[in-house]
């Protein structure tokens, strides 16, 4: 299997702060890799080293071969790159800000003609291609500046929280497009803090405060969890969830939205027990034991880094 995306001990400073430390993974061809953490992880300041935009303070990285710290400008013309913040020019239509980019990339006008119509019918923005930008939706933008990344057809997308602050209906239709290209051989590095959307990925690096926690598919991940999972649903949820952590065989209490989930070591017939105590405390409360969700993984590793 190729590998066109490796990373070893990349590390970036801003003076005193540590945004990403010594963190090692690599990325093979025609998967979709996730970048799975919270706000300030360091997710993108690690997709910005990637992408030849930071330079990193220490450590190695290499895309398609190409060194991230001496190879910036080949590594840009290899790769598409769609930012949190949408790249567009909202005095300009959806069609010019396709055939500016386009021109950054040198593609001749035949070619540039062509990979225009086609983003333009894939990312289902043909109806609005006269529209000015600033005046365009939101869910319409999010299509654009994918189209602008894809326009010079990359082998290589990064994708920087490209989902961020639209409904669940426009993320799902965005993850239908990501599966589209990702079919037609492509990579995805995409960088998230939803988990149902880590779901969909291949593989997944969870990082929490610039460090890698661990690297696996979310499969594979949820079944090395040491722990059985269980949820509580209560009526008096907030009151059971103190009392919970007083428990000293439930290793994580956590709250999701109104369920209460615990974490118990394998092979302890922790249900019995947290049946029997749910009873003394005269609570009417439904117990039942789960497969380990991302949300799960997560709350474990996080507890492990504080």
């Amino acid at each position: 299997m190729q590998t066109v995306v490796e990373v070893e001990g990349l590390t970036k400073t801003f003076g005193r702060f540590i945004a990403v430390d010594g963190i090692s993974f690599s990325v093979n061809k025609g998967e979709i890799f996730g970048f799975l953490g919270p706000n300030g992880a360091g997710k993108s300041t690690t997709i910005k080293m990637l992408c030849g935009i930071l330079l990193p303070t220490s450590g190695k990285g290499r895309v398609f071969g190409r060194d991230v710290f001496t190879e910036q400008r080949v590594i840009k013309q290899s790769i598409g790159y769609m930012s949190q913040r949408f790249s567009l020019y909202d005095d300009l239509t959806v069609m010019e800000n396709l055939e500016f980019f386009g021109s950054i990339y040198e593609l001749s006008p035949e070619l540039l003609r062509r990979r225009v119509d086609l983003v333009l019918r894939l990312a289902g923005i043909s109806a609005e291609k006269q529209w000015l930008v600033g005046k365009l939706p939101i869910g319409i933008k999010q299509r654009l500046a994918l189209g602008t990344a894809i326009i010079h057809d990359p082998p290589l997308l990064f994708l920087d929280e490209p989902t961020s602050g639209v409904d669940p209906v426009m993320r799902r239709n965005f993850w239908e497009l990501i599966y589209d290209f990702a079919s037609e051989g492509k990579t995805i590095f995409v960088t998230t803090h939803y988990m149902d959307e880590a779901d969909h990925c291949d593989r997944i690096s969870l990082i929490i405060n610039g460090r890698l926690m661990a690297v696996d598919s979310p499969g594979n991940l949820k079944l090395a969890l040491p722990y059985t999972v269980y949820v509580l649903r209560t009526e008096n949820y907030l009151w059971l969830f103190e009392k919970l952590k007083t428990l000293d065989y439930v290793n994580e209490v956590s709250m999701f939205g109104r369920d209460i989930h615990l974490l118990c070591e394998k092979n302890l017939n922790a249900g019995g027990k947290l049946k029997k105590q749910v009873k003394e405390w005269k609570i009417r409360a439904k117990l039942e034991q789960i497969m380990p969700t991302l949300e799960d993984v997560f709350v474990v590793h996080a507890k492990a880094n504080e």
